[in-house]
This record gives C-alpha cells, structure tokens and sequence, in this order.
C-alpha cells in the first residue's frame, strides 16, 4: 500500500508576540493562512523504516535533516507509541516549500506524516488525540493539520479555524542566503523587546479585514512582531520589502520568524506582475501563491 499527503505551507497575516512565560515558551496570538506552496509526504508498506527527502534545485539538500533528525521521524514514533504498533513504513518526501524560511514547512511535513501513516497502519486515530500529538510535535503543527485560516493561541498550538471567503495572492520570495533560526529570532526579539507585554497583541482587526474579504484592508491590517529582530538580524530582506512593494505589492513582511518575505497582491495578475519585477531584479526563486487551501489531505492512494 501507497499513501501520499499533501500539506501547505504557512504565513502568519498576525502575528503578536508576549514576553517570555515560565517554561520559555513565548506567548501568541496568531491568524494563520494556509497557502498553495505544498509538501507531498508518500509512505508505503516496508518491514522497518526508510526516509528520503528531495527537493527542488534552489533548495539546500543539505538543510533537510534525514538520519532521525527530521520532524517526519519524531512523528512517526509519537504515533506508533500512542498505539503501541511497531515504527515500519518507507517515507518519501517532497519538498516545495522553503526551508528554514519561516512558513512552516517541517511542520506540514509532521502533519501530513500523522495522517499518511495514520491511514497506513490502519490505527483510526481521533482528531483529539491526532491535534494532540501535533501539539507535542511543535506549535504550527496542529495547524498544518487543519489548515486555512485560522486563529492560533497559546504557543500557537491552540487553533480555531476562522470563516475566509476570500481568495488572497501572495508572492514569496525565499532567502537566497540561507534560512534564519527560528530560536534566534524570538532570542533577538527579547533582546530588542524587553518591555514586552505579557499578553501578545490582538487580532481584531486583521480577522475584521479577512471577513471582508478586502485585500487592501487586509494589507493594512498585517502585522508581524518577530518582523523587526528578524530585519535586525538580516537587514537586506528590508530592503527586499521595500523593492517587492516599489513593484506594485501591497504590502510585503517577513513570515513568521522569516527570512521567506511574502507580499500581498490586489489579484492573480498583479501578483504575476509583482513577481515578474523581483525577477527581473535578481531575485532567482520568485513564487506565486493563493490562499487559504486545505490542511492536510490524501491525494492519492494506491
């Protein structure tokens, strides 16, 4: 038996961030979408356990750990545990969206790896308990589950998902100097934000710009606070903002803890535009996508 995956990237249309809680977690509160940049996860039959990742050429091979490093390992043996079933299946990944970049992609890769061995091993397991090992797995976890639009509490983990009717445009440009440790970033942003409130900042208006369904609204209303220790951290990608919107964008800001830079388009054709002008300036890996699109999902079954 072969199952294949699929689960999309993310960004993060807010995204507050509060001081640090006692176990050094940082509290949130966040609006994820879920957009067309996906990773497809194929497991099949096997007496033990193989995993294989390729990507696209403008990834880093080399970024993607494949020797029990890999997220996609941690959640297979949390889902094997929880049913008490032996870890045996070959895992075959392939990676589309950014790594290391801020959109989540190792978490889709968890999410789609709970679901695909969820139907391998035959193991039924509840949609409580699949949110629960995504929870344990990481913060964007569960929401790679769901995916969407969505608003996240807690760690992040906690996840509602919010009516969208709308279709937005994004153009993502991935870094092509490396990614940015998501670790580091939240270290940088305690540094520069020490006064930092408890409670992040809400998302009224950003989810009052999604119901209606505006993108200029929804352009104005974007808000990212890992964005400044992350342009600290890497001062070109302001740069990047700043030309992604000379060329007709929006809005541009990292994503999440970066350094992928996303920028809203008014329609599928100005974003077609807006890409074009960052290729032309040199940007060698320009990506147009929609959202919100599914969590993850079977895609084929043999």
């Amino acid at each position: 038996m072969s199952i294949t995956v699929r689960a999309a990237a993310k960004i993060n249309l807010h995204l507050g961030v509060g001081a640090p809680r006692p176990d050094g977690f940082h509290p949130l509160v966040t609006v994820y979408q879920a957009v067309g940049l996906c990773d497809d996860v194929t497991v099949s039959s096997s007496p033990g356990w193989t995993l294989g990742v390729t990507v696209p050429d403008w990834i880093d091979a080399d970024a993607v750990p494949v020797t029990g490093d890999n997220i996609v390992d941690r959640a297979a043996a949390l889902l094997a545990a929880h049913h008490g079933l032996p870890q045996h299946a070959a895992i075959s990944v392939e990676k589309s969206i950014p790594v290391a970049g801020g959109m989540a992609g190792g978490s889709a890769d968890a999410a789609a790896a709970l679901v695909a061995l969820d139907r391998l091993w035959d193991a039924h397991t509840s949609d409580d308990d699949l949110l629960a090992l995504a929870a344990e797995l990481g913060s964007d976890v569960p929401f790679a589950l769901i995916g969407g639009t969505a608003l996240g509490t807690g760690r992040g983990e906690l996840v509602e998902p919010v009516p969208d009717t709308g279709t937005w445009w994004w153009v993502v440009v991935p870094s092509a100097t490396g990614g940015l440790s998501t670790p580091t970033v939240y270290c940088r942003f305690d540094e520069l934000r020490p006064d930092a409130p408890a409670e992040p900042a809400g998302a009224g208006d950003l989810l009052a710009a999604v119901e209606s369904g505006d993108p200029e609204r929804l352009a104005e209303t974007l808000h990212n606070d890992l964005q400044e220790a992350a342009l600290d951290l890497r001062p070109d990608l302001a740069t990047l903002i700043d030309l992604g919107e000379s060329h007709g964008a929006l809005r541009g800001m990292v994503s999440g803890s970066g350094p992928t830079c996303v920028f809203l388009a008014r329609d599928a054709d100005d974003a077609r535009r807006v890409a074009g002008g960052l290729g032309a300036e040199g940007h060698p890996v320009v990506l147009v996508a929609n959202g919100p699109v599914a969590g993850a999902h079977v895609v084929t079954r043999a």
